[in-house]
């Protein structure tokens, strides 16, 4: 006998949840209904809804939506671990961003999470050594959601980048895990040199916004780097710091400060 066909969406706790959140949505606002439809509920897994939202931002009048989404679906199937990120970054916007109540919401609303999942598709491209595509993927993130990350850089799993606007990450910059950032952070490098010559942020870092690091620096785990500071030499763990250059003004606060999101620091920690 053949097998039965595989019910994905009684296997994905995530997708049913984003499925029934889209459904509500559409109940309570029909005028959305159609671009709910095309974005979430004509697809039947968290991939294929991600290709489809991919393709639809970063097609163009020099690349087709057909050929975009070709590209992605083909990059998810060479490469699951994408879309495993993509789930690790939905999840941590929704437990971090007090302003997202649903997990649907990234994926239709937040510019941030969209442009983090296509530069995942344009780095896996920049690994197989088709770097013009790659580039393409770059310009058309940076053209439609104001996020400029280099395909070259290597950023981990579980990661927030909210409001998005004027973030720019260099192309030998590490980001780890569970990293949180906001708008108008720059990972960048200091002069010409062509070598290794960007930031290097540990696991669970918090950077405010405006902040800039500059140079082949490391930014110890869960630090945590105060808006608009300049941080041009290496950060310990689980220090803050603050300034224009950064300086070490205390500790970081709690375990966890990219979850916690807590950027104050009070005098105790000055």
């Amino acid at each position: 006998m053949p097998e039965p066909e595989r019910n994905v969406t009684a296997l994905d706790p995530v997708w049913d949840q984003i499925t029934r959140e889209a459904q509500q949505a559409v109940h309570d606002e029909p005028l959305i209904g159609g671009f709910v439809h095309a974005c979430i509920l004509h697809h039947k897994s968290i991939e294929k809804a991600l290709s489809y939202r991919i393709a639809a931002k970063l097609a163009s009048n020099e690349m087709s939506m057909v050929v975009v989404r070709e590209m992605v679906e083909e990059a998810f199937a060479e490469d699951p671990e994408l879309v495993e990120s993509a789930r690790a970054d939905l999840m941590a916007i929704y437990e971090r961003d007090p302003a997202c109540h649903r997990l649907v919401q990234p994926i239709l609303y937040f510019k941030g999470y969209q442009a983090v999942q296509a530069y995942r598709v344009g780095h896996h491209l920049w690994a197989k050594g088709r770097e013009d595509l790659a580039y393409f993927v770059q310009m058309r993130v940076s053209e439609i959601f104001g996020v400029d990350i280099h395909p070259g850089a290597r950023i981990g799993k579980g990661i927030m980048i909210d409001h998005a606007h004027s973030v720019v990450i260099g192309e030998t910059a590490v980001v780890g895990d569970n990293v949180s950032m906001l708008h108008s952070v720059t990972l960048g490098g200091t002069g010409k040199e062509e070598e290794d010559r960007h930031p290097k942020i540990g696991d669970g870092v918090l950077i405010g916004a405006g902040a800039k690091v500059l140079g082949n620096i490391k930014v110890g785990h869960c630090s945590r780097i105060a808006a608009g500071s300049v941080v041009l030499e290496e950060v310990p763990p689980c220090k803050t710091v603050a300034g224009i250059p950064a300086r070490i003004v205390g500790e970081a606060g709690c375990d966890q400060p990219s979850i916690s999101m807590n950027h104050m620091f009070g005098p105790k920690e000055k």
